[in-house]
């Protein structure tokens, strides 16, 4: 099992200090991925459902204040040498596929090919629309296509692609990223049409816990999604063993048992001994990648949140 950081592009991250030292802290302490999540603008009027809440209602719509998440991960890619930097997840329909791939390359290569792009199609209709992408009903198709055209930009000599999003042909497109063949790209949502995505197009599925439609709150619960995901990627020929597994454990709470609905313990909560157990038991029903996820706007509570996890959790495992 790996250890990745997930962290909000407001709060103690909004500052360049706190930023650095929360990347560098989860650095040193032996985490191998950091994510930032991705907005641009926040709508004044927000009608659509968030889906991590049981009330749909978004706990971050007050200020707005928010950065723009590529450019904060190559700020974070000067200031730091090894970490992992992770799109966590970028909303595809926020940004033209073109530049959105050559921010992307540029990314990995200038940090010397340590970028793994999670990619999501969105949730906030308001914020899509607002950023001039087509419509929110067709983010689907369009998160296919922008995958596809990625792959084209980043891998061939004179990159073609035709669709009905995207559409691009008798272009360079230099340098291509470090990584070869391209960066992985991990496929966002809890849904079906997720693990579909993930399954058919993937180089890992990369849900969060605790989205009520679809949770991932439970080992039981976890593994049946991940039997999906499989059989969708062995439905469309591919080896779902070559298809990396990561969970944001957005619920993650050291010292403190949380109970789900039915009374039962929920993962990762609790004293250190029961949340390794969970590390092992997902560990062994095939999760990869465990990112604890949090937002605060005090940076000494993030930076111990981070020590204490390393300390607990990544020290002691075998």
């Amino acid at each position: 099992m790996r250890f990745g950081l997930h962290a909000g592009t407001r709060g103690a991250a909004m500052d360049p200090g706190g930023l650095l030292a929360i990347a560098r802290k989860a650095e040193d302490l032996g985490f191998t991925h950091f994510g930032l999540s991705d907005h641009v603008v926040i709508a004044t009027d927000v009608n659509s459902p968030y889906p991590y809440t049981k009330s749909g209602k978004w706990f971050a719509h007050d200020s707005g204040e928010c950065l723009d998440q590529l450019t904060a991960l190559a700020f974070v890619a000067a200031g730091t040498s090894t970490i992992r930097l992770l799109t966590s997840v970028m909303v595809l329909p926020h940004r033209p596929a073109v530049l959105t791939a050559k921010m992307l390359g540029t990314i990995d290569h200038l940090s010397r090919g340590r970028l793994t792009v999670g990619v999501g199609v969105g949730w906030m209709a308001e914020e899509i629309a607002v950023l001039g992408a087509p419509a929110f009903a067709r983010r689907g198709k369009l998160a296919d296509e922008y995958i596809e055209a990625f792959r084209s930009l980043w891998t061939q000599a004179l990159p073609v692609y035709e669709g009905e999003f995207v559409n691009f042909s008798g272009v360079l497109f230099e340098p291509k990223p470090v990584q070869k063949p391209h960066p992985p790209i991990w496929v966002g949502g809890e849904t079906r049409p997720a693990r579909r995505r993930a399954g058919r197009m993937g180089d890992g599925w990369y849900p969060v816990s605790n989205n009520p439609a679809a949770p991932y709150d439970s080992l039981a619960r976890f593994a049946a999604g991940l039997a999906d995901m499989r059989s969708q990627a062995e439905a469309a020929g591919r080896d779902p063993a070559h298809i990396a597994t990561g969970l944001i454990t957005v619920g993650y709470r050291m010292g403190e048992a949380d109970l789900l609905d039915d009374g039962i313990r929920r993962p990762f909560t609790g004293d250190a001994a029961a949340v390794l157990d969970d590390v092992g038991a997902f560990s062994e029903a095939g999760l990869d990648h465990m990112v604890i996820g949090f937002e605060s706007d005090d940076l000494h509570r993030s930076l111990d949140t981070i020590e204490a996890f390393a300390t607990d959790i990544i020290g002691k495992m075998g």
